[in-house]
């Protein structure tokens, strides 16, 4: 493999300045292996309501199908938060990119190095050596693309709004497909995340996951816990876990308390992997830091381009298959992130250092 062809969508906020960082370690990195990056940037978000008057433009989504992987930055900010909900840049971009390439699939590391256990809100000695655990959350069902979705208002004058929640056998058995190819590379644990108590969906969830784990991975242990207790043994016991699988609403939730107990947004990596397979054989997918758009630190040098990076390196592992060069950008961050240097939202010691410095101290310990 000589060219990895992917489309790049910045974003607002701190999105474009991250967004440089990733890619001048990707490429410092992909030199290094005699590989061309053919990439080409459009507009998604805020920005592209501001310049197309759309948050997802027809010629960003003809790039992204004529590409084998998207590299996303963040999206939204305060300036659009008036526009009504489905104009606003995260319901109109990037649920739809979801939707559109079947993105049905989840994968956010929890990863707290042990050297930065002072960053986490936890106790240091609930977390010794740090935190490393998996959630796997079903993206393109449930809650938020179920239908009916609408407000209404009744014929007594009162108002009505409705979401419904809708999941398929088929949708279930492929999300906990992944959970065990994931946990099969781990520890081979996965705890499934429903509300079977209440939920009649949670019930056909919790069912469809024994049985497919049952059938397809016996060697993997299986257990079924309430998402109301999850969210507390998080917070509790966060090491318990190896990979979490849970449907959409409660993996949105989730895996944003696990972000916050591994001490910063500016650390977690997303991958989002869709049912098609690219030219190279592996899945296309959307690759995306974790935090938000940062507004009130845009353009100041002060951002973490950490997560981005780590993102891009997802992106090189599940997308294109180069496994040992994922391992060689994700062992640099760790060593530039432990070695003293850190942005202004880590909160550990060291040398405060910029957005662009950050990324030269990842690049020198490639």
């Amino acid at each position: 493999m000589d060219t990895l062809k992917f489309a790049v969508l910045p974003g607002d906020g701190i999105g474009p300045e991250v967004m440089a960082v990733a890619l001048n370690v990707l490429r410092r990195a992909a030199e290094a292996e005699g590989i061309t990056l053919e990439h080409s940037e459009a507009d998604a978000g805020g920005i592209a309501i501001d310049r197309h008057g759309a948050a997802l433009p027809d010629e960003t989504l003809r790039l992204c199908g004529e590409s084998e992987a998207i590299l996303f930055g963040s999206i939204g900010g305060p300036k659009w938060e008036n526009l009504p909900p489905k104009d606003q840049p995260e319901r109109a971009a990037l649920l739809p990119l979801r939707k559109h390439f079947s993105l049905f699939a989840n994968i956010r590391p929890g990863l707290l190095y042990p050297e930065l256990v002072n960053a986490s809100p936890l106790k240091a000695e609930r977390i010794p050596d740090g935190i490393d655990i998996v959630c796997i959350r079903e993206l393109t069902g449930g809650l938020y693309f179920g239908q009916p979705k609408e407000t209404r208002e009744l014929p007594d004058g009162d108002i009505e709004a409705v979401d419904t929640m809708v999941y398929r056998k088929s949708e279930i058995e492929r999300i906990a497909a992944v959970a065990v190819s994931t946990a099969r590379a781990r520890g081979k644990r996965v705890c499934s995340v429903d509300k079977a108590n209440v939920l009649e969906n949670s019930v056909l969830w919790r069912r469809t996951v024994t049985e497919y784990v049952a059938a397809n991975a016996p060697e993997i242990e299986l257990s079924h816990m309430y998402v109301d207790n999850a969210a507390m043994q998080l917070a509790r016991d966060p090491n318990q876990f190896d990979v979490i699988l849970t449907e959409n609403m409660f993996g949105d939730i989730l895996s944003d308390e696990m972000a916050v107990i591994c001490g910063s947004l500016g650390m977690l990596s997303s991958a989002s992997l869709g049912t098609v397979n690219n030219r190279h054989g592996h899945r296309f997918g959307l690759y995306e830091p974790a935090g938000g758009t940062a507004p009130d630190i845009a353009g100041k040098n002060l951002a973490n381009p950490c997560a981005q990076v780590l993102s891009a390196a997802m992106m090189l592992r599940f997308s294109f298959g180069l496994d040992a060069l994922a391992d060689r950008i994700e062992s640099a961050v760790r060593r530039a992130v432990t070695s003293g240097v850190r942005t202004a939202d880590i909160s550990f010691g060291g040398k405060n250092v910029g957005t662009a410095e950050m990324g030269e101290a990842i690049i020198r310990n490639l």
